[in-house]
């Protein structure tokens, strides 16, 4: 069940027929990797991803401006700068939170593997650390990483309201969020434009094993690694407290985790999120790869988007202009997200099963902590600022948290 995820009869299996990749055509199941990825190619140049065609989708003005490029992300004068504000911040991390015992009017704190959630009465405060997770464990602190996820979600939660209300009420510090208190169901819904992944639930894991339905998805034979579907898939996982557990439409609707309704609202706008996403990164040069959302129901019974929305840390994303050329010669896409420290740890280690996991390099985790900032300010088109080491972390928060709830309560 957790790995096949078999469709039933909530939505019909959704076969995956590729509309300009030929798979089975001249038996292409006989051919190596590398052959097999060059026939794909050579098939489909007349119809590739839009995300490979950024120019012919870009205004005159962003036409002007350099794309995003490994180069840049490896060399530029903003890149010296950040990593050298990055370098002093090492050890100023915010792993953890205490506002329970600083900011009157908290009744509780609950710990996720990188949020601290605050019971306020009728808001939730949630603040987010530098704590960054993997294989469903926390792997290390990355500076500022909770400042630019905090940051780059606010963007996009305002950025699609259009598509669905979210449960933003404030952000009265650069690491925190207050948002209404709503029943969170307890299902992530996970979209995927690509056949690629590292962990025991990604696509590419489960392909790779032999499995050829996957949530409701019926996947084609003869795919490769980082190859773009033929169109967005969903394939929902359970929230559960150590592992996630894909899971099919179904099983959801028979255990009772939501209701028909909710799970086919919530489903069609977890597409339409993830399409407009894919549309605002392939405008800045990016391909929005997969992503997570979750939803809640607020007491007046309206859904509601909560959490995160594209961040490096829910979503993965490759940089556009050069994955062609790169998927063309069997080389993984240039990424801008927590790959780069998920593929060290599976090189050092079993993140799933050793006990004791090494400690990251410190040029690892300043190179992830760039490219959290890099992907925000070519997101946003705007700088991220970075905070002084004037005033203690904590103590800003309980500052700015405790003024934002007199105002609200």
């Amino acid at each position: 069940m957790a790995q096949n995820c078999i469709g039933g009869v909530l939505n019909p299996s959704k076969t995956l027929k590729p509309k300009c990749i030929p798979i089975n055509h001249s038996n292409p199941s006989s051919l190596s990797s590398s052959s097999l990825r060059k026939f794909i190619l050579t098939k489909s140049k007349k119809c590739l991803p839009p995300s490979i065609c950024i120019s012919a989708s870009m205004s005159s003005s962003q036409q002007h401006q350099p794309p995003p490029s490994l180069e840049s992300l490896k060399t530029s004068e903003r890149r010296n700068e950040v990593l050298n504000a990055i370098h002093s911040s090492l050890n100023n991390c915010l792993f953890e939170t205490h506002l329970d015992l600083t900011v009157p009017g908290l009744k509780s704190k609950t710990r996720g593997k990188v949020r601290d959630i605050y019971d306020g009465g009728n808001y939730l405060v949630l603040v987010t650390t530098d704590r960054q997770s993997a294989f469903d464990r926390v792997l290390a602190s990355i500076p500022f990483k909770g400042q630019v996820l905090n940051e780059t979600s606010l963007w996009w939660f305002n950025k699609t309201q259009h598509i669905v209300p979210n449960a933003v009420v404030s952000a009265p510090d650069k690491n925190v969020t207050i948002a209404k208190k709503c029943s969170i169901f307890p299902v992530e819904f996970v979209v995927r434009g690509y056949v690629t992944g590292s962990t025991d639930t990604s696509l590419w894991t489960v392909y790779k094993k032999g499995v050829r339905n996957y949530c409701g998805n019926v996947l084609p034979d003869g795919m490769v690694k980082n190859q773009k579907l033929s169109e967005n898939i969903l394939t929902p996982t359970t929230k559960a407290a150590d592992h996630d557990v894909p899971v099919t439409p179904d099983e959801i609707i028979q255990r009772g985790l939501m209701s028909r309704a909710d799970y086919e609202g919530a489903s069609k706008r977890a597409l339409q999120l993830f399409e407009y996403g894919q549309h605002v990164a392939m405008k800045h040069g990016l391909v929005l790869v997969d992503t997570k959302y979750e939803f809640g129901k607020a007491p007046d019974g309206t859904v509601l988007l909560v959490d995160e929305v594209h961040t490096p840390d829910s979503s993965r994303y490759w940089i556009g202009h050069s994955y062609q050329e790169r998927f063309w010669n069997g080389l993984e896409p240039e990424n801008v997200d927590k790959e780069v420290l998920r593929l060290w740890f599976n090189d050092h280690c079993n993140p799933y099963e050793d006990k004791v996991l090494p400690d990251a390099p410190e040029e690892l985790v300043s190179e992830l902590a760039w490219r959290y900032i890099f992907l925000f300010e070519t997101i946003t088109n705007s700088s991220f600022e970075i905070p002084t080491a004037k005033e203690p972390i904590h103590d800003r928060i309980t500052q700015n948290v405790s003024q934002a709830l007199k105002s609200l309560l």
